[in-house]
């Protein structure tokens, strides 16, 4: 079983940049592959980016394309979410997830969540 933990968040103005992590509090992702996704107030939750267990593969949503981008530090068990150039429309609550299947992400694990504020 696997154990999310989000940190990283906060706020930040229009142009800044901040880094999501997402740990297995148990130490290791277990052959999992991660992706993040987010919600906004009265949205429903959207996918953002994924990356396969091994790191090999990612793919990102079109709204964080060129934007943002996420790693795994195998030493460390975390995956990381870089965003850059962030935008007021960016404002949510991001939320790590873990599936074995990664073509068809299906979360079977979540994260709490933590939240990034850009403000204009």
């Amino acid at each position: 079983q696997v154990q999310l933990v989000e940190s990283g968040g906060g706020s930040v103005q229009a142009g800044g940049s901040l880094r999501l992590s997402c740990a297995d509090s148990r130490g290791t992702f277990l052959s999992y592959n991660i992706a993040w996704f987010r919600q906004a107030p009265g949205k429903e939750r959207e996918f953002v980016t994924k990356i396969t267990w091994s790191g090999s593969r990612t793919y990102y949503a079109d709204s964080v394309k060129d934007r943002f981008t996420i790693s795994l530090d195998n030493v460390k068990n975390t995956v990381y979410l870089q965003m850059n150039s962030l935008r007021p429309e960016d404002t949510a609550v991001y939320f790590c997830a873990a599936s074995t299947a990664y073509d068809t992400f299906n979360p079977q694990y979540w994260g709490q969540g933590t939240q990034v504020t850009v403000s204009s």
